[in-house]
């Protein structure tokens, strides 16, 4: 007995099958890696420099933007510190309290109430912001030497400098609460340096 041969209806199917198998496969493995391939949303420039830029007197405070120092640039914790920084700023900037207690600790935020806060920082403009450096402090606790301008009316300056422009160089205390870092109060034992601009 010989063997029959399939029949040609089986064998027709099955290329157009393997054809259509073989293509979409194909097809699959380059939206794969394309999409792999495809750049991620370009993250934003990080401002890095040295010194804090010059700004001209009628320009004063300068930029609200948050920059830093390489050495800050390299810190591992340099991400969320500036993001915190950047929303302390901007919510003195803004005239904002609820975000300004957003950012800070619960301790700090019990400090002032919200009155006193936008009386406080009713004028008060910051700008040429540099985080030079960023130091651990006690467990959960960081400290981070920043330098800013501040403008504001002379009668809301602080009573030893009533200037409408101080240059300040302090040392801001973080805390980390419920996984983020938090503007804490400072110690009494923190002066912080000032001079007029």
């Amino acid at each position: 007995m010989t063997a029959q041969p399939r029949p040609l209806s089986r064998q027709r199917w099955l290329i157009p099958v393997l054809v259509v198998v073989i293509s979409l496969t194909v097809g699959v493995g380059l939206l794969a890696r394309d999409l792999y391939l495809r750049p991620e949303a370009a993250p934003t420039e990080p401002l890095v420099s040295d010194l804090p830029t010059s700004v001209a007197p009628g320009e004063q405070p300068g930029s609200p933007a948050v920059e830093v120092t390489p050495d800050v640039f390299a810190h591992p914790q340099y991400q969320s510190v500036r993001q915190v920084l950047q929303g302390y700023f901007d919510s003195i900037n803004g005239r904002d309290y609820p975000k300004w207690t957003s950012v800070v600790s619960r301790e700090r935020a019990k400090t002032k109430t919200p009155a006193e806060w936008k009386k406080d920082y009713q004028s008060t403009r910051d700008g040429t912001i540099l985080v030079y450096r960023i130091e651990p402090g006690a467990p959960n606790t960081l400290r981070v030497l920043v330098a800013f301008t501040s403008t504001q009316d002379v009668e809301d300056a602080p009573v030893y400098l009533p200037e409408g422009c101080i240059r300040w160089r302090l040392v801001l205390p973080l805390r980390l609460e419920n996984g983020s870092w938090r503007v804490d109060t400072t110690d009494g034992g923190t002066n912080p340096e000032h001079e007029r601009c």
